[in-house]
């Protein structure tokens, strides 16, 4: 704890261990927290359309005394491109910066992923700071250090491994999240039920509604629970080479839905609800779970607002072939992060075409 209001957890690393902040009007009531996450004498914020004319005002207080600049990209998916992280690099150059200059990144997750791959880059690395202003940032992309940008091929496939300094996370932003963006962020929270804590996912199922209703004490339980599981997990493997895989639970069945839709059909919450559906079906249909599970999960999502279905205008064999891109994938076979049920994930190697197939669809 760091104060009644604040909430803070830890992501252990050794030397680049970092802290993760939660709580109301971190920003505006406690910019200490950003002063002291920013080292050097410079600084350059990153944020988007949607959210820098809200909250860019409330980071400077904690960027004074320091040399600083700011850039704003249109907001979306489809801004997480090799363009804009040029963009970002000019960005640098533009204001001279050192190897002490630190990138805030305040936004969702395009602007989180965007600017740490940027900031793992200018000079081979430098400090950022998470600043995340949507539920699925705060949940998952902002902590645990994975950057990265899309190609049209797929989704996240240019990236590097680069952590935080710190993550502070004002729950006060939520209010201005639009409700469809509320329930995409949700999608991530079920997820770690769903992997790690069949507890957790029972208390979802309690408290779906107050979450929906932005409820600010549910919520901020929600986002903690969800942080510490992540915290972790990073903290065992930071890399993703064993127990972190886990967490892409239904990310390789959504991210090729996503890249199919060119990234405006679904959401990467919605995307990944729909695929964390299409691997409990596969583990139901190899008998490596209870079909009643799937029923729970299928049942939650859907209170969420969430979907839970594959569209049905895609191609199910150009999935298949969008999924051939994963990251977990090992010579060409499929890797898959499936389930022996609620809070039991695991990794499963060499899954059938047939399989995968049939999962598209109930």
């Amino acid at each position: 704890m760091n104060g009644m209001d604040v909430r803070t957890l830890r992501v252990e690393l050794g030397d680049r261990s970092y802290p993760i902040h939660i709580g109301p009007a971190l920003l505006s009531r406690h910019p200490e927290l950003l002063f002291d996450a920013v080292r050097g004498s410079q600084a350059l914020v990153l944020s988007d359309a949607n959210v820098a004319p809200l909250y860019l005002s409330f980071v400077r207080p904690g960027l004074s005394a320091r040399s600083s600049a700011e850039l704003v990209i249109p907001p979306g998916e489809r801004e997480k491109t090799l363009d804009r992280f040029a963009e970002v690099m000019h960005a640098f150059a533009g204001m001279r910066a050192s190897r002490d200059v630190t990138l805030i990144a305040l936004g969702g997750g395009v602007v989180g992923d965007l600017g740490g791959f940027a900031a793992a880059c200018w000079m081979r690395g430098v400090r950022f700071v998470q600043v995340p202003t949507t539920l699925l940032a705060m949940v998952d992309s902002s902590v645990g250090g994975k950057t990265a940008v899309d190609l049209p091929e797929g989704k996240n496939l240019v990236g590097a491994f680069h952590q935080p300094s710190a993550v502070i996370i004002d729950t006060d932003t939520l209010s201005t999240l639009p409700d469809r963006e509320l329930r995409a962020g949700l999608a991530e929270v079920v997820k770690y039920g769903a992997i790690f804590d069949a507890a957790f996912f029972a208390w979802l199922e309690a408290h779906a509604e107050s979450l929906l209703h932005r409820d600010a004490a549910a919520l901020a339980e929600a986002i903690e629970r969800s942080c510490r599981h992540k915290a972790d997990v990073v903290a065992r493997d930071e890399t993703e080479q064993g127990d972190r895989a886990l967490l892409n639970f239904g990310h390789t069945f959504g991210h090729a839905i996503e890249t199919l839709g060119g990234y405006e059909l679904v959401l990467h919450g919605e995307a990944v609800a729909i695929g964390m559906v299409c691997a409990a079906r596969l583990s139901a249909r190899s008998g490596r779970a209870p079909a009643a599970d799937t029923e729970r999960l299928v049942s939650l999502l859907r209170r969420l607002g969430l979907p839970t279905d594959t569209p049905g205008h895609l191609d199910r064999h150009a999935l298949l072939d969008a999924m051939r891109l994963d990251k977990k994938n090992r010579s060409g076979a499929l890797r898959l992060i499936l389930w022996n049920g609620i809070g039991a994930a695991r990794i499963v190697d060499g899954v059938g075409d047939g399989d995968v197939l049939k999962a598209f669809d109930a």
